[in-house]
């Protein structure tokens, strides 16, 4: 049995074929230009995240790049902290909180992350921005496919390509420079002297920008956006998702603004399919959920801006839920958003306080196997050790080594070491202990290391001393 909560996502098929066929030939959608305030509100949700993917890596912090994934070193610095692979585990944990949040999300709102922040969504408006304005309208484009070559008509698809490359080129460039130096990366691709992989890198992600958000566009939201396919699961009658509000708009049909409609047993749906015509993935949203629909509001811009003109009630297409358009009201506070939150709030609070508690500085301690102890002539056992010092701090630091929890022992070699910012070292000791000390075979104790001009950075490993049975 299907659960009564739960909405149905509508698959709908061509209407001129009897079958939908997954290798048809794809058919382009030519959107309408649209202003209303959901697209207003793209200000806010796009452009700060397209200004911070440009901007992040020209930004410095302590004379370094503020963000910078440097594999060869094995280091991750992120605004004045790195981190090393030892805290992939935090990457986890933050993947983690991410996935709760859009699932959280999308149990309230639906795929708002799909329509205003998706960088498939971003980089898609960009590009057909760049197409209107160097293409013309809706009608004007397609009248200029259907139109033989031509100057003109080379003129602006070879500008708006080229702008699409460009675009493209400085996104690849950027997010290689996520890796690679970014000021290094701009002056060695523009001297023609950089690496054979930063340049494929760039090529590649230059490539990947063009082809998806120039010419795949919606098949990347329908095909390969796993994302669109489970949605479905997430949602229920609470969920808010735009919708065609069909009680209030059917019966449909085109009438003069000065009909009296509901005389004329007319809905408030004029049939101006202007909601199918800004769609950025071509469906009609009047033909209820499709798993096809971003969220993206153009819809609801678009019904508004002819609710107006006709002098109707805005709201016609709209963010609602299928139990509000039932005539009941939407349950904001329901058991699995209090759970999504309260497991959010957790999360969120366990990992800023392993950010605030991490302490930048590891000791690994491994004791030679091939000689498990050296007697000398004194009396006295020794073992041998080999530690593993990773200052992770940003700043370098003077570290003292000791023991704790081994009576009368003794480090035979070097315990202060000097390690510079995001510095290792490898050193191998003896601890000597005298044989009338030591009770059992193998006894348990901690190397400790602090830093001198820093006591709360320290770091400690547990380890064994083994003597003579």
């Amino acid at each position: 049995m299907s659960d009564p909560d739960l909405i149905d996502v509508q698959e709908i098929a061509p209407a001129e074929v009897a079958e939908l066929d997954l290798y048809q030939k794809r058919e382009k959608i030519y959107t309408r230009k649209i202003e209303g305030f959901y697209q207003r509100l793209r200000v806010f949700t796009g452009w700060p995240m397209l200004l911070g993917y440009y901007c992040i890596p020209w930004i410095s912090v302590d004379g370094r790049q503020a963000v910078w994934f440097d594999l060869p070193e094995r280091e991750f610095h992120i605004f004045g902290l790195t981190f090393w692979p030892q805290d992939f585990s935090l990457l986890a944990f933050l993947l983690i909180i991410a996935a709760f949040s859009l699932f959280a999300i999308t149990v309230s709102a639906g795929r708002v992350w799909c329509g205003y922040t998706c960088p498939q969504t971003v980089w898609t408006s960009i590009f057909m921005w760049v197409e209107q304005k160097v293409e013309g309208t809706r009608n004007q484009r397609i009248k200029l496919d259907k139109k033989p070559w031509s100057l003109n008509k080379a003129t602006r698809k070879v500008t708006k390509h080229g702008a699409w490359l460009f675009i493209a080129f400085m996104t690849g460039m950027t997010f290689v420079g996520y890796f690679y130096p970014v000021r290094e990366l701009t002056y060695e691709l523009a001297t023609l002297s950089t690496g054979s992989w930063q340049l494929a890198w760039t090529v590649f992600f230059t490539l990947a920008t063009y082809i998806n958000a120039g010419w795949m566009r919606e098949q990347v939201c329908k095909y390969m956006c796993p994302y669109a396919r489970f949605q479905s699961v997430m949602f229920d009658r609470d969920t808010l998702i735009v919708s065609y509000d069909a009680a209030r708009g059917d019966p449909r049909g085109s009438r003069k603004k000065s009909l009296d409609h509901r005389e004329a047993g007319l809905g408030d749906c004029i049939d101006c399919d202007l909601c199918v015509q800004v769609c950025p993935t071509g469906i009609d949203i009047r033909d209820g959920l499709q798993y096809e629909c971003i969220g993206c509001a153009l819809c609801v811009d678009a019904c508004n801006s002819v609710m107006r003109k006709m002098g109707y009630e805005p709201g016609l297409v709209r963010y609602t839920s299928e139990r509000e358009l039932e005539g009941g009201k939407t349950h904001w506070l329901r058991p699995r958003i209090i759970g999504y939150i309260v497991m959010l709030c957790l999360m969120v609070g366990v990992f800023s306080y392993s950010i605030v508690s991490r302490i930048p500085l590891e000791l690994t301690v491994m004791r030679d196997r091939n000689n498990l102890y050296v007697e000398t002539a004194d009396g006295g056992v020794e073992n041998i050790y080999r530690l593993h010092i990773v200052n992770m701090d940003t700043s370098p630091h003077q570290y003292e080594l000791s023991v704790k929890g081994l009576d009368g022992a003794v480090i035979k070699g070097d315990t202060s070491y000097a390690l510079a910012a995001s510095d290792d070292r490898e050193v191998t000791l003896r601890v000597k202990v005298s044989a009338s000390k030591l009770s059992v075979p193998s006894t348990s104790f901690v190397f400790e290391i602090v830093a001198r001009d820093m006591p709360s950075l320290r770091a400690s490993t547990d380890s064994r001393f083994m003597k003579p049975l």
